[in-house]
């Protein structure tokens, strides 16, 4: 058996940690430069706003119903879910986090089902009284029942927190009322190849033959058949890595001056980096872009190459260094830029990589650099060494209007009390 730990809402949850004042009242959180909504509370699900939706478009919505909309504050939630997780690791050996706000715990060194079921009752308990972010539970025997079992135990208070399917008749009533396409792991176009064959609800697709699934199906929808129908196939080792990493901005005023552009597109290579990292990847290829508004009178020529790195690396100052000599070799005096980003493509694990006989380059060196930087962000806090390159600006490079303090992450943004 496996439990599903689903934060509530879970950016909304991290702005309501702070301001209490909020419980029960409609709030979202919007995207890099306050562009559209990327979280609600269930208040704002109730007014009909969906995920997504750029924010001009709700102005009158926001006025009529006094909706309070924060800015994206990563580095608070980012924290936030870390403590969350720490808590969660205390209560098995085998945690997998699979999202910032979603982890996957291993039960299989508990026998009883009441027994799983107190016990995440007890970690929903904790987490709520020690961080303050409601968290929801799905306990099944596989993770994508985990996952339908989550969405029971969030949205049907009767659970109070904690849904498990551990019978048949469990098992085919909560398949029944999920579409095809909310099931996790069914794409956009396994989800019409399977309507247009009839297939309407998850149980309809449990209840297809296993060569029906084998023979329409890919391997991962075949795997998804047969997790539905109760056999764990998604172990840990079995979850892809990301195979493109994609980190982009629109600029609050168009970028032109080169260092400032310099600046951006090394930071989101950066943070991009990062990510590989953290995945134990590497990538071959790192695409580089920023161009100016499709709205302006006078569009600048774009800057777009392709980096290869042979071999494939994550290490940050090996990226910026070509990434560099790009802006500079493609820079135009004049130029308005108003969106840049970079992506990161052909990513590999790192522990099958190959060495160059010929590599010129000591990465060994380069590689404890590296761990030595990130362990010190790790400990002091995001940036707290970087590249010169992309060092704190005060240039205002994007619209954070709305944007919460650094409750847990800045020592100068943490609450203060006054006593009379």
């Amino acid at each position: 058996m496996f439990a599903l730990a689903d934060c509530n809402n879970f950016f909304v949850s991290c702005e309501r940690v702070f301001r209490p004042d909020l419980r029960d009242k409609p709030v979202l959180v919007l995207s890099g430069n306050d562009g559209c909504v990327i979280a609600r509370s269930n208040e704002v699900k109730r007014l009909g706003i969906k995920m997504g939706v750029p924010f001009y478009q709700i102005q009158q919505q926001v006025k009529q119903y006094g909706i309070v909309h924060f800015s994206s504050n990563f580095a608070l939630y980012g924290d936030l879910s870390s403590r969350i997780m720490h808590i969660l690791a205390n209560y098995t050996d085998d945690l997998q986090q699979y999202s910032i706000d979603e982890a996957f715990l291993d039960l299989s060194h508990m026998a009883a089902h009441e027994e799983m079921v107190d016990m995440c009752r007890a970690i929903r308990k904790e987490i709520l009284q020690g961080i303050g972010v409601p968290v929801s539970f799905g306990i099944a025997p596989s993770k994508t029942l985990c996952k339908i079992a989550a969405d029971y135990a969030k949205h049907y208070a009767g659970y109070h927190g904690v849904c498990i399917i551990d019978s048949e008749d469990k098992r085919r009533k909560a398949l029944s009322t999920v579409p095809i396409g909310d099931i996790w792991g069914i794409g956009r176009q396994t989800c019409k190849k399977l309507e247009s064959a009839g297939v309407q609800t998850a149980l309809d697709f449990a209840d297809r033959s296993e060569a029906y699934a084998r023979n329409l199906l890919h391997k991962t929808g075949w795997e998804t058949w047969r997790e539905l129908n109760g056999t764990a196939c998604i172990l840990n080792r079995d979850l892809p890595m990301k195979q493109s990493i994609t980190y982009s901005r629109t600029f609050a005023h168009p970028v032109t001056d080169r260092s400032l552009l310099e600046h951006a597109l090394s930071e989101f290579c950066a943070h991009a980096a990062l990510k590989l990292r953290k995945q134990h990847s590497v990538c071959k290829y790192m695409l580089v872009f920023a161009h100016s508004s499709r709205f302006s009178n006078q569009p600048s020529p774009s800057i777009s190459a392709t980096l290869t790195f042979q071999p494939p690396t994550a290490n940050t100052q090996e990226m910026l260094e070509q990434l560099i000599q790009v802006v500079r070799k493609q820079w135009r005096e004049g130029s308005q830029y108003k969106r840049g980003g970079v992506v990161m493509l052909g990513i590999e694990s790192a522990q099958t990589l190959q060495q160059q006989l010929f590599d010129t380059r000591d990465r060994d060196r380069d590689n404890r650099l590296q761990k030595t930087i990130d362990d010190v962000n790790n400990l002091f806090g995001k940036d707290t060494l970087s590249q010169a390159v992309y060092m704190p600006t005060n240039d205002k490079l994007y619209e954070i209007g709305q944007k919460s303090p650094g409750y847990t992450t800045n020592i100068n943004e943490i609450i203060t009390l006054k006593a009379d």
